[in-house]
């Protein structure tokens, strides 16, 4: 499937997320090229590919932590790079390992990023204990950060990210470095965040598990470059493992890549 096809049965909803033309380069390397999709609100997607695909650049890309070469990008219709402001505002980060500051709680923590966020003084408390509850913080919201296991410092990620309540909610290999026990509890976690419909979700993983579990929809990149773009259960049909999916387009992608002489 090449960057022009566009996925089948999305919804009239609004667009949460708009990327066009996206390049980012580093010297004479180019971590993305020609990047286009877009995202409906309330869509759930499964952002893979493999290591050195481009999809943490992406991610940076997309939070404001990093310019793009050339191209465009836009959160809930704000420009990434003329409107960062508003675009920020609009969007909940949680990197792959979360800035997380160890002699604070996860209360005092939360708080803090409401403060950033310009979450309004009458509604912060309100807003910080919400994204407790929601994340499965309340019994330990008052200990410190140090002394949580990194499933807790995780689920304190996520609360940061969606303390402000953003449109959009990107989340970049959210489970990496975690046990079992561990990585189920912040899938569930993920999970109910995305069936609140309130959110549009970009899920970065390595773990296509996850992205049965909780997605709707299948972005894959290969050598900086969308190589498919197409609904889960269509990808799945008739018992068909994204594993087998993600291994065919893949290897597809590296023999065309050898023809073309591209690195």
């Amino acid at each position: 499937m090449t960057d022009e096809q566009r996925p089948t049965g999305a919804s009239s909803a609004p667009l949460a997320i708009e990327v066009e033309g996206l390049h980012k380069r580093y010297g004479d390397h180019e971590a993305v090229r020609g990047l286009s999709f877009s995202v409906r609100a309330g869509e759930v997607v499964g952002f893979l590919g493999p290591n050195g695909a481009g999809k943490t650049t992406v991610m940076r890309i997309l939070t404001g932590f990093l310019p793009a070469t050339e191209g465009t990008a836009r959160i809930a219709g704000h420009d990434v790079f003329s409107d960062p402001i508003a675009a920020r505002r609009a969007i909940g980060y949680l990197p792959e390992t979360p800035p997380l500051y160890p002699e604070m709680t996860p209360a005092s923590y939360v708080d803090f990023v409401a403060r950033l966020k310009d979450v309004p003084r009458a509604k912060r408390k309100a807003a910080v204990d919400r994204a407790l509850e929601r994340c499965g913080l309340t019994a330990v919201r008052s200990r410190e950060i140090r002394q949580l296991s990194k499933g807790y410092r995780q689920r304190v990620g996520l609360a940061q990210a969606i303390v402000h309540e953003p449109q959009v909610l990107v989340l970049d290999e959210p489970t990496v470095g975690l046990d079992p026990i561990q990585i189920r509890e912040i899938r569930t976690l993920i999970r109910d965040l995305a069936a609140s419909g309130h959110q549009t979700v970009i899920l970065s993983t390595h773990i296509l598990a996850e992205v049965e579990a909780i997605c709707q929809r299948v972005i894959l990149l290969g050598r900086g470059r969308k190589v498919l773009d197409q609904p889960l259960a269509e990808l799945m049909a008739g018992g068909v493992a994204l594993e087998e999916v993600f291994t065919r387009v893949m290897t597809r992608d590296a023999s065309d890549a050898l023809e073309r002489g591209v690195a």
